[in-house]
This record gives structure tokens, sequence and C-alpha cells, in this order.
């Protein structure tokens, strides 16, 4: 099982950008899917989880700016960054708790980097 991130670059203040996280592989079936991210000289950090039905955590810290969503037939997360801020720079991981052969387990992306600067 694979995750592939995409969708990272370098954005302005007050500006979007669209993170997409597709799963592949041996997959039975997915369960939660998120997104987490990680600063220079901080520890990672949750952004937004998502639950096979659908329900979604959103940390403070982005709550109102960010939207996770996912496309399970494409076994596919997305998140929705608006109104970024130059706080919102990081490298930004998928993951997923694949249900799997021989069994499940999390799985990590590569990581996008997000850089909000003028």
């Amino acid at each position: 099982v694979q995750l592939q991130a995409s969708g990272g670059g370098l954005v302005q203040p007050g500006g979007s950008l669209r993170l997409s996280c597709a799963a592949s592989g041996l997959i039975l079936s997915i369960n939660d899917m998120g997104w987490y991210r990680q600063a220079p000289g901080k520890q990672r950090e949750l952004v937004a989880t998502i639950t096979r039905g659908g329900t979604t955590n959103v940390a403070d810290s982005v709550k109102g700016r960010f939207t996770i969503s996912r496309e399970s037939a494409k076994n596919t997360v997305y998140l929705q960054m608006n109104s970024l801020k130059p706080e919102d720079t990081a490298v930004y991981y998928c993951n997923a708790d694949v249900r799997t052969i021989p069994s499940s387990r999390v799985y990590w992306g590569q990581g996008t980097l997000v850089t909000v600067s003028s």
C-alpha cells in the first residue's frame, strides 16, 4: 500500500491550495484518513481527520479555513486550505488506516511542502 500526496507549493498569504492524497495497492477498505503537518523545528501536529462515515475533526488553528473531505471510490483524501497564513508553512503529511492483507495498519504519505509567503 502506498499513499501519494500532491498539491503543495508556494502561495501568498490569503491564498488557497488544495492537497490530495491517493492510496493505492492491496486495499480492502480504509477507515480514518487524515492530514498532519510539521513546521521547521516543531513536532508533527494533527490538522484534520475524517472517518469512513464522513465525520471530521479539525484542529482549532485551522478551523473555518481548512476543510477535509474524501472520495472513497478513489481512496483519496483532500485538504482544501483557504485564507492561508505564514504560520501554515509546513510539510503536510497524509495518513490512512488501511485494512489490507495480512492485517490493518496506518500508512503515511511522503509529505508535500506548503510555503505561505509574500
